[in-house]
């Protein structure tokens, strides 16, 4: 994976679905400023991000490899027409997940994990990763109250396979921070920001 070195800082927020990292995105985005650049994955952009999208509304289905295959590509297309030119300009990125979450959810799905971490090998590694450690339980339940269709790893077994591939990628992985995530949103951000703030 290559490091980032360009003028600009490229921070990623990863967890379980439920976990809260959109807000905790939009947060950090505002504790930031003005020169901070939004984003997540998959992306609607791209032809494969649109494909991922309903394969996880469960519109249509794929092989587990060929699904993360479709990941890889949408990745590529983000980093060069967003990521890379906005750190360019100097400004930060904050992705709403990244290929932490492929190695995650990929893994959880049926994919190896050595062969999902080779497909991402060439791709740009993030400054700092915010990874919010909320139960799948409780994922599960703030889920159900938005009231809103559940995607394909919106159950509780399948979030707890995916969290055991999260739990084990600060071990492998440079500058993962885990977050309580459980907390209050604010107590959440206050963690992310004493962070942040300790390492720049």
């Amino acid at each position: 994976m290559i490091d980032n070195f360009y003028s600009g800082k490229f921070i990623v927020i990863e967890g379980l679905d439920g976990s809260g990292q959109s807000t905790q995105v939009s947060r950090l985005a505002e504790f930031l400023g003005s020169e901070t650049v939004i984003t997540k994955e998959p992306t609607g952009d791209s032809e494969s991000g649109r494909k991922i999208r309903k394969i996880l509304g469960e519109h249509i289905e794929i092989d587990p490899s060929e699904f993360q295959k479709l990941y890889v590509q949408d990745r590529k297309e983000h980093l060069d027409n967003l990521i890379i030119p906005a750190l360019e300009q100097g400004k930060i990125v904050i992705s709403d997940r990244y290929f932490f979450s492929t190695f995650a959810f990929g893994t959880a799905h049926g994919s190896n994990l050595e062969q999902l971490i080779e497909l991402n090998n060439n791709f740009l590694y993030p400054d700092i990763t915010f990874l919010l450690k909320v139960s799948p339980e409780i994922c599960i339940k703030r889920i159900e109250k938005r009231g809103s269709h559940k995607d394909l790893f919106e159950k509780e077994e399948k979030l707890s396979k995916v969290w055991d591939v999260y739990k084990i990628l600060p071990l492998r992985f440079k500058n993962i921070h885990v977050i309580d995530g459980e907390q209050s949103v604010e107590e959440v951000f206050e963690q992310i920001k004493s962070k942040y703030e300790t390492i720049y």
